[in-house]
């Protein structure tokens, strides 16, 4: 667990927490709050509602943490919840720590809040003798500057079939981990 003080406006320090079952519907009320101004400009309404609720429906959550061994981290003060994140260890066994997902509530963006959250996923990796973090990216979100900053790089480009019409066009970016 890391606990850090990261916003001079959160008058508590932040604390990342492994969700829990009764976390679930804290996980989606904060994608359906971040979605639409994460990828508002992105991608249709009908295909945020779409992924939305392939992502984040009860069934969905818990099939994603049961099933395909996902962990969820939320980021709180105790009081409020302001933002998650998921991650799968070696990953399709390549030997990698995939971030499935990290979403910040927009009033909380640009505070630290992901930085911690990423910094629990890097420090689990590395607890468990992984050196390397992926993800992929919508390749139009703003979030990659986020990324780049955090020391990932551009490795390659994704496109997903995720039905109903839709496709995910995404970045798939990489970071290696300092091992000190």
């Amino acid at each position: 667990m890391i606990t850090r003080n990261v916003n001079f406006l959160m008058a508590n320090p932040i604390t990342i927490i492994p969700a829990k079952v009764n976390h679930y519907n804290i996980i989606r009320q904060i994608a359906h709050t971040t979605w639409p101004v994460t990828f508002g400009e992105i991608l249709s309404p009908t295909q945020i509602g779409y992924m939305l609720d392939w992502m984040y429906s009860l069934p969905a959550i818990t099939q994603q943490v049961n099933e395909k061994q996902h962990v969820f981290l939320l980021a709180t003060d105790g009081q409020t919840y302001y933002g998650y994140a998921s991650y799968e260890l070696n990953y399709q066994d390549s030997g990698k720590v995939k971030v499935h997902k990290i979403y910040i509530l927009p009033e909380a963006q640009g505070k630290g809040v992901g930085r911690l959250l990423m910094d629990a996923i890097a420090a689990v990796a590395k607890e468990h003798r992984f050196d390397h973090l992926v993800l992929n990216v919508n390749r139009s979100n703003k979030a990659i500057q986020f990324y780049k900053h955090y020391g990932f790089v551009i490795t390659g480009e994704e496109d997903i079939d995720i039905g109903n019409g839709f496709l995910m066009e995404d970045y798939i970016m990489e970071k290696t981990l300092n091992n000190t």
